[in-house]
This record gives C-alpha cells, structure tokens and sequence, in this order.
C-alpha cells in the first residue's frame, strides 16, 4: 500500500498558498505527489486484469512507492527550508511579502 504523509487535502491546500502567492516550487513538487497517486491506483487496477502480466504492473507499482515517499520528502524538507506553518499549511509572512513585494517590483 501507499503511505503517505499528506493526505489529499493536505496537498490541496499547499497548491493554494502557493499559487496566491505565486511560488511555484511548492505547488510543482505537489503536482508530481498526486501524479504518482494516480500512477500507483492505475497499476493496482492493472494487475487484477486478467489479461495483464501482473508482475510488469507490480514492478511499476513498486518504483512509484519509492518515488513517492521521495517526494513527500521532498517537500517535507521544503516546507521545513521555507518555514510553512505546520499545522495550517500557510506559508510564512516574511515569504508572503517577499513575493509580494517582488511581483510590486515588476509591474
């Protein structure tokens, strides 16, 4: 089975404090999590197909946990690095207006 980290709402709300504040390296890092999740579904629902080698779509299954738990890792450590606040998933105010200020800068 798929361990995770972060559940689905979880990685929803990190989408959302980044693409309001615009840093996209957070929301990119979740993007793949999710696209892994999916991966991972697929292959289980493959192996039961009679027609399927189960053994092809167990090996994809197996490298798909290894990748995820590296991305939750990922961006454990990021959340970490950037100062997120744990338990609401909000990025830090001195990021908040970093950003800010930079996107006040080019317009």
């Amino acid at each position: 089975m798929l361990q995770k980290r972060f559940s689905d709402q979880e990685l929803e709300q990190i989408i959302e404090e980044a693409t309001i504040y615009m840093c996209a390296c957070p929301a990119q890092v979740v993007v793949q999590i999710r696209g892994l999740r999916e991966l991972f579904r697929y292959q289980l629902s493959c192996e039961i197909d009679p027609g399927n080698d189960p053994a092809v779509h167990q090996a994809i299954a197996e490298v798909t946990t290894r990748a995820h738990a590296m991305m939750e890792e990922c961006l454990d450590q990021i959340l970490t690095m950037e100062g997120w606040d744990r338990t609401t998933l909000k990025m830090p105010e001195g990021l908040r207006r970093k950003l800010s200020e930079a996107i006040e800068r080019d317009v």
